[in-house]
């Protein structure tokens, strides 16, 4: 498929975003400054201001001497990156891929893209004229390389296709600058009386590199495809990604559907194809006025069922606001994982965890209460009850070692102990009493001790003496003594968890 660039620039950009926040602006000449060693030098000029001779790099006093009635505002050069960020941002409805040129431009890979918007000409119409319906002055150029199309936004026509033959001639009789050269060597270039590219195209490229240095050659080949140009989204392009534009602005939660619908049946068949399934997933929609609407959804395996994902999307739906309407829906999985396919039985006995349905029964609740309220845990190879569980990063993770089931556990296993008052006979005998929480317990049953030693690489604490204890209102402790009997010196007791 033939490269296609659209090269946007934006002559003035930062006085452009100043009259649209004061729109008294739009009709005055007026500029933006800087202080340069205690003089205020101007940064940025309006299409008025320009008409009046008035330039970058001039004085604010000089400018005033022509134009008595000239507004100067202190310039904001800090906005640039985040406004052309903004900019390109937007402009995904367009291409997945979009670059930032600074200072002033953006560049778009719209290969295979324009067919949708009725063809190159009307793609950059539309292009153009949202930007100017947003207040930002454009032109608009595309070309089969980045180079070229930068050269005719800065020195060609406006809104205009370059390619193939056209487009060699057209350089042809631009200035060296058009073709990103530094400043020094455009002017080496016009004092030997080279001022368009023409002069030097079909000079031998050893004499231009020794002339002018590898960095000319680099410029001149990029701009007529002989070589390769870096190019670096604003956004990484998922590899699965599906987008679907609309013929009319979609404003009903129907039209919604029906969108998210037929994406989810082609991402799924996507990855059907290559045997893999999706952990993540993000719908946007983007609207008439440049907001873009976003919900996400996860999974806790890998999955590749449309209907499932879909019944997962839908509970969020309500939240996009399409407002005037969103005009292109994109879907993107941004995390798949691999799912080959599996033999399917006739009968199957518990399955238990890797069981589908219950798979698909814990996304449904995550995307109602939250994931972070579901958990599911693993052993964990440690002797104190605390530290001896871990949280599994998904429900398919394996545990690394088996659960000891040998001795009884409490139901509920307070994360940190709890100290508490016991009264007990010595040395090693289970208590007759003990205050919780300022109540006292009676204690009519007990199983104990069961000694849980330290850890030899932690070296942490006390070996512990636990005891399954009953007070008289049936209720069952699980307590512990600190370390060693010692009637010489105090020794602590806690409750650790509560048995059901």
């Amino acid at each position: 498929m033939q490269k296609r660039f659209l090269a946007i620039w934006f002559p003035y950009l930062r006085t452009d975003w100043f009259a649209r926040r004061q729109p008294e602006l739009k009709d005055i000449p007026f500029v933006l400054s800087l202080p340069d060693h205690g003089r205020m030098i101007i940064t940025a000029t309006n299409p008025i201001a320009q008409m009046q001779h008035i330039e970058t790099g001039m004085t604010v006093a000089d400018a005033r001497t022509l134009v008595p009635s000239l507004q100067v505002l202190d310039d904001k050069p800090e906005i640039t990156e985040s406004l052309l960020t903004n900019m390109a941002t937007y402009c995904i409805r367009y291409t997945p891929a979009v670059a930032i040129d600074p200072p002033k431009g953006l560049i778009l890979d719209v290969s295979g893209c324009t067919h949708l918007w009725g063809g190159e000409d009307k793609y950059m119409a539309d292009i153009h004229k949202r930007f100017q319906d947003f207040g930002f002055q454009n032109q608009v150029v595309i070309a089969d390389t980045i180079g070229a199309a930068w050269a005719f936004v800065h020195f060609g026509k406006n809104m205009f296709a370059y390619t193939g033959t056209r487009q060699k001639e057209a350089l042809l009789v631009l200035p060296p600058a058009a073709l990103r050269l530094e400043k020094e060597t455009v002017e080496r270039l016009e004092k030997l009386g080279l001022r368009t590219v023409n002069h030097f195209i079909n000079m031998p490229q050893t004499a231009l590199r020794r002339r002018f240095g590898k960095h000319m050659l680099m410029r001149l080949n990029q701009a007529l495809g002989n070589e390769e140009e870096g190019f670096i989204p604003v956004q990484p392009i998922e590899p699965y990604q599906e987008r679907l534009p609309c013929l009319e602005p979609i404003v009903t939660a129907k039209g919604i559907e029906i969108a998210l619908q037929k994406l989810l049946d082609t991402i799924c068949h996507r990855l059907e194809l290559e045997q893999k399934g999706l952990r993540l997933a993000r719908f946007s929609g983007f609207r008439m006025d440049g907001k873009i609407e976003m919900i996400e959804i996860g999974t806790n395996r890998p999955t590749g069922n449309p209907k499932h994902l879909f019944t997962l999307f839908e509970i969020k739906i309500d939240s996009i606001e399409p407002d005037l309407g969103i005009e292109l829906f994109m879907l993107e999985a941004l995390r798949v994982e691999n799912l080959p396919r599996a033999q399917e039985k006739l009968w199957e006995d518990n399955t238990g965890i890797t069981d589908t349905q219950l798979a698909e029964l814990l996304d449904r609740l995550a995307i109602k209460i939250g994931g972070h309220n579901i958990q599911r845990y693993l052993p964990a190879e440690h002797y104190w009850p605390e530290r001896s569980f871990m949280a599994a990063g998904s429900v398919m993770e394996k545990s690394a070692t088996n659960w000891q089931v040998q001795r009884p556990r409490p139901l509920y296993l307070l994360s940190n102990p709890n100290p508490i008052e016991v009264t007990a006979p010595i040395p090693d005998y289970p208590p007759m009493l003990f205050r919780y929480k300022g109540k006292l317990h009676k204690i009519v049953k007990a199983d104990g001790p069961e000694r849980i030693e330290t850890e030899w690489w932690l070296q942490q604490g006390l070996h512990r003496d636990y005891y399954t204890v009953e007070d008289t209102a049936g209720c069952r402790y699980w307590l512990f003594r600190s370390g060693h009997y010692d009637s010489t010196r105090s020794y602590q007791w806690y409750v650790h968890g509560f048995f059901a």
